[in-house]
């Protein structure tokens, strides 16, 4: 048997599950926002992980610095200042897209998906204005017969996207049917 929570635990569980579908979505946004700005600036000025390059954590993790001028792994990464402005402008529109489809679904699940997709891409996009990069610092590595094959560098920002798509794609393919008016 699971953990139990404890009086003010489940009293905040419930409080969520009572909250209206589209503030789960806010705050989904806003949570994912703020951890992937405090990581990146704790990690760009608190523990500085320009001047020590490459931390090992783990066997399989490190922590690395990379600035990626392009969009997703790194694609369209020479298209200077006009090219990121054009993206900045896409995002933007993509964003207000997305939180028109979030204030219109009826699904929670849905509902935070889409608030986690949007606060990945504000935290992104943040990034870009600020640095006219996006900052990315996690490496998943695996050594297989003396050669190693690493993952895309990423961030917080970047999990909160592909965790909003996943939930997005559950709730569309597996996810409980919508209640159909009589």
């Amino acid at each position: 048997m699971g953990p139990r929570l404890r009086g003010d635990d489940a009293s905040l569980c419930r409080e969520l599950m009572r909250m209206n579908p589209v503030r789960l979505g806010i705050l989904a946004a806003v949570i994912a926002l703020a951890l992937d700005q405090a990581t990146k600036l704790w990690l760009l000025y608190g523990f500085e992980l320009a001047r020590k390059g490459v931390v090992p954590v783990t066997s399989f993790f490190d922590l690395v610095l990379a600035w990626n001028t392009g969009i997703s792994y790194g694609w369209f990464a020479g298209q200077g200042p006009t090219g990121q402005m054009l993206m900045l402008a896409f995002k933007a529109v993509a964003i207000v897209a997305l939180a028109i489809w979030m204030a219109r679904s009826t699904t929670r699940l849905a509902t935070i998906g889409l608030g986690l997709i949007i606060g990945g891409a504000i935290g992104n996009a943040i990034d870009r204005l600020t640095y006219g990069a996006v900052v990315d610092f996690a490496l998943f590595h695996v050594e297989i017969a003396g050669k190693t094959y690493n993952w895309y560098v990423f961030n917080i920002a970047d999990v909160a996207i592909v965790v909003g798509v996943a939930a997005l794609l559950y709730d569309s393919l597996i996810g409980l049917p919508a209640a159909k008016a009589p």
